[in-house]
Order: C-alpha cells, then sequence, then structure tokens
C-alpha cells in the first residue's frame, strides 16, 4: 500500500531528524544573526560620538547615515562571519560563503563607494559654480558621504570581530 506524507507528518520528521523543534532556528536562537545585528546597531551608535570626537558637535542622524567611523557595514558582515564560523567550524560551506560576502562588502566600501563618494562631492562643487539661469542650477546635491576609508573599514571589522566573540562567551 502507498504511503502519503502530510505537510504535519513532514513537520514532525524535521523534529525527529533534528531532534527539536525548528523554531529553535528562528532570530531568538540564532547566534549569527543577532552577533550581526548587534556589531550593525553598536557600529551606528558609535560613530555619533565618532563624529561628536571630529567635528566637536552632536548630530543623531549620523545614527541612520552610511559612511563615517566605524563602517557598520564591515562590522556587520565580519560578525556574521566569525559567528559562523564560531558554531559551525572554519572548514563549513556557511563559513566560506559569509567570509567571501564580508570580503565583497568590505572591498565595495573602501573602494568602490568610497570613490562615488569622491566624484559625487567634485561634481556637486561643479553644480554650485553654474550660473543661477543654468537648468541644473537647482538640482538637488548628490550624497557624498558613500563610502569608507580603509581605517573605518578596519575598525568595523574589529568592532564585529569582538561583537562575535563575546555573543559567542554568552551563548
Amino acid at each position: 500500500m502507498d504511503e502519503v506524507m502530510t505537510v504535519a507528518d513532514a513537520g514532525g520528521s524535521s523534529r525527529a531528524l533534528n531532534g527539536s523543534p525548528s523554531s529553535q532556528n528562528l532570530l531568538p536562537h540564532n547566534l549569527p544573526i543577532l552577533s550581526a545585528f548587534l556589531a550593525f546597531a553598536l557600529a551606528q551608535f558609535l560613530k555619533v560620538f565618532t563624529n561628536w570626537y571630529k567635528e566637536k558637535r552632536w548630530d543623531s542622524k549620523k545614527m541612520i547615515s552610511s559612511g563615517g567611523m566605524p563602517s557598520s557595514h564591515s562590522a556587520t558582515v565580519t560578525a556574521l562571519a566569525l559567528a559562523i564560523g564560531f558554531q559551525e567550524g572554519a572548514g563549513s560551506p556557511a563559513f566560506a560563503i559569509a567570509l567571501v560576502l564580508a570580503c565583497v562588502v568590505m572591498y565595495d566600501a573602501s573602494g568602490v563607494r568610497l570613490h562615488a563618494g569622491r566624484q559625487a562631492e567634485l561634481l556637486n562643487q561643479i553644480v554650485c559654480e553654474f550660473p543661477s539661469e543654468h537648468p541644473l542650477s537647482t538640482v538637488k546635491p548628490l550624497r557624498e558621504l558613500l563610502g569608507h576609508t580603509p581605517i573605518q573599514v578596519a575598525a568595523g571589522a574589529v568592532l564585529g570581530c569582538v561583537v562575535a566573540f563575546f555573543m559567542r562567551s554568552t551563548g
């Protein structure tokens, strides 16, 4: 006689295979995601203080902006990769994917996005020099702070490593 597997049976078999309900794989128990989110939040929060140190003024908008010290992109992907490495092992395919992703994101932040921001700065200067009757003189300026310097990327990576290490210790 042919057997039919229902959705309920499939859910039960995954619990039997893993030894635990599948709900444990959700956000509250996912150390890599928690590490990544915490590293991102800390990096964004620290930007307010590093901006104050550099410019001697408080700017809470830095908490939701891109660019600046430390790189929240670098902190996020480094914490994610390291947490996966701690949890799955350095030889796992998930760690390899996360490591390559982290390298691409950090290269992009300090390369392509940094240079795009510098080009935006030059274009804004050119547009400011147009006479007021020029059709482009009223164009909204381009965002200039897009990327990161290599030091900002490195600081974000260090923050991500520290967060992943402490999250591993507490988890």
